[in-house]
């Protein structure tokens, strides 16, 4: 038995278990109309949805004929919390670069410095949008 963390990841490792998750990410739906937009057979679709289930990131319910699927956003969570012990590494890691680039701005000859200010400033900024982005929390 694999950890919960372990399963959730191997079942996010799949490009269409990525896309159900994303349909359902919309609201509840039917087997029938999570299968439609691919082109595997229904037995194909069954089984990814047993992974997603068995990872706890969906739920499957019986309504009479329905049997409707939705997303649990608590496996998720679990993931982001997970990453965000990575992303605060990454914005730690972030500062001190910041900080040694300005070390090395504040010794460097001024036309050193103007060239080096901006090239440094650049990568710092870009880093910090991207790691900005990641750390975006979606809106549930």
């Amino acid at each position: 038995m694999t950890d919960r963390l372990s399963a959730t990841f191997a079942a996010l490792a799949d490009p269409t278990r990525r896309a159900i998750l994303a349909r359902l990410a919309l609201g509840e739906t039917t087997v029938a109309e999570l299968a439609k937009p691919f082109d595997i057979s229904g037995p194909a679709v069954s089984r990814h949805l047993k992974v997603l289930e068995g990872a706890g990131l969906i739920a499957r319910g019986r309504e009479a004929q329905w049997r409707p699927c939705k997303i649990e956003p608590k496996a998720l969570k679990e993931v982001d919390d997970w990453l965000e012990r990575y992303r605060q590494f990454w914005e730690q890691s972030l500062d001190r670069l910041e900080s040694y680039l300005r070390e090395l701005q504040a010794g460097a000859p001024a036309e050193a410095a103007s060239v080096s200010t901006t090239a440094g400033d650049t990568t710092v900024q870009s880093a910090r949008r991207a790691s900005r982005t990641m750390s975006r929390k979606p809106k549930t």
